[in-house]
């Protein structure tokens, strides 16, 4: 029962992590910095690259959510648990924007005119995406030992 409120929980900590703080950036420090979120960007990348802004959607937004609403139907008997690898390769896809963050602040941290600060929401954010790895490795291993016992 643990494993499954620790998946349904990550449905409600996503959008949180959408719509926290994951930098502030700015142009020197005198500036003041704007507070940037997965959603916040992604607004920015809809008026300026929609084709970057499609992929970006689907990794950051669609892949992890539909991995952990597969994950927990796995887990209430509602999925067929051979679905398990394909869910795997979707949390996979998602740990892909956080790479792109790390990327991009380093990048910008770079720049002697920029200043970057990470936010609480890169935390829990990251923290989603690897707790829902680990929730679909403990299901998979749930589940295959189940079928290892019949």
């Amino acid at each position: 029962m643990t494993l499954r409120l620790a998946t349904l929980s990550l449905l409600i900590l996503y959008p949180i992590a959408w719509f926290a703080p994951l930098m502030r950036a700015g142009l020197l420090p005198i500036f003041g910095l704007s507070e940037i979120s997965v959603i916040t960007g992604l607004q920015s990348l809809w008026r300026s690259d929609i084709f970057l802004a499609l992929i970006v959607t689907v990794f950051a937004l669609v892949a992890p959510y539909v991995k952990t609403i597969g994950t927990a139907l796995i887990q209430w008997d509602l999925l067929d648990p051979r679905v398990q690898p394909a869910l795997n390769i979707l949390g996979k896809l998602a740990m892909a924007d956080i790479f792109l963050i790390a990327l991009y602040i380093t990048l910008a941290k770079g720049i002697s005119y920029a200043t970057i600060e990470t936010a609480w929401g890169l935390y829990l954010f990251t923290g989603c995406i690897l707790a829902s790895l680990a929730l679909g490795h403990i299901t998979e291993m749930t589940f295959r030992s189940r079928n290892d016992q019949t």
